[in-house]
């Protein structure tokens, strides 16, 4: 099986959903075994910010990268569109410093990948697989991996709210069902903390647009939920652009219970540092 790059460019424009400006990302294609690379323009010349576990500078309602000189903040959807739809190679131009909000899902960078398409490129494809089962735990968080020869997330969720209760969800993430299952699913949080975020400096571009809002009454979003249990398929959405930090494709069986960006990362670096926890396969 060949790596794929796209075979042509788009760009997104919005609102940037912590720092609430104006930002932008185009992508475009790149050569093979470039990977997802991140390209910010700055005073002292051009950053190519790539993926990988130690990359992740904050994890704060979103996952951030940075160089030690820039960043590039609320990554999370857009490596999980690629991811999603087997783009191995890609180049994205961020203007603003964080990535647009866009409908707190991933839907418009599916849609842009699904325009533009995408190409082979003369290099096999590989990836890390789980080699044995290998679990990281902190009070009710938890993530268990085993060996599988797929990328399959069955993922819980619980709060004491009864808009959401406790959902779980399990998929095999492919490019089908991750954009007709997974990628439309909006991030999501509650009335009570906006002032607190906003306060923080944080959310200051969350709107209705782009965050399904949860009152003391139930979703406040006039539209409603997309899907019934949209609130923990947005958490496999989170967990599998996360996973993508890894910076290569990750095949293996997760089952996740109540976890997070930051609980996501720590797995991960735990992972990828475990002698033998991973295998390099070629995915022929």
């Amino acid at each position: 099986m060949p790596q794929k790059t796209l075979a042509g460019s788009f760009e997104l424009k919005g609102i940037s959903l912590h720092s609430g400006k104006q930002v932008s990302m185009a992508f475009g294609p790149a050569p093979a075994g470039t990977g997802i690379v991140f390209i910010v323009d700055a005073p002292d010349g051009l950053h190519r910010l790539c993926p990988r576990p130690d990359a992740v500078g904050a994890t704060e309602l979103a996952t951030t990268i940075s160089d030690g000189t820039q960043s590039v903040s609320t990554i999370e959807h857009v490596l999980a569109g690629l991811r999603g739809m087997d783009v191995d190679n890609a180049a994205i131009r961020v203007e603003g410093g964080e990535v647009p909000i866009l409908d707190g899902s991933a839907k418009l960078v599916v849609q842009g990948l699904l325009g533009c398409g995408s190409v082979a490129q003369d290099a096999p494809r590989s990836a890390s697989r789980v080699a044995r089962p290998f679990s990281h735990a902190e009070g009710a968080k938890r993530i268990d991996a085993e060996p599988f020869d797929g990328f399959r997330v069955d993922y819980t969720i619980r709060f004491d709210h009864p808009a959401i209760g406790t959902q779980r969800f399990c998929i095999d993430v492919e490019p089908g069902a991750f954009a007709g299952e997974i990628a439309c699913a909006r991030t999501f949080g509650f009335l009570k903390d906006v002032e607190y975020l906003r306060s923080h400096g944080l959310a200051r571009g969350g709107s209705l647009e782009s965050v399904v809002v949860v009152g003391d009454e139930g979703v406040v979003n006039p539209g409603g939920l997309r899907y019934p249990d949209e609130f923990v398929r947005h958490k496999i959405l989170d967990f599998i652009g996360d996973m993508a930090m890894l910076g290569r494709p990750l095949l293996g069986s997760f089952r996740v219970e109540c976890s997070g960006h930051a609980f996501n990362n720590a797995f991960l670096r735990r992972l990828a540092a475990e002698p033998g926890a991973l295998e390099a396969v070629s995915l022929g």
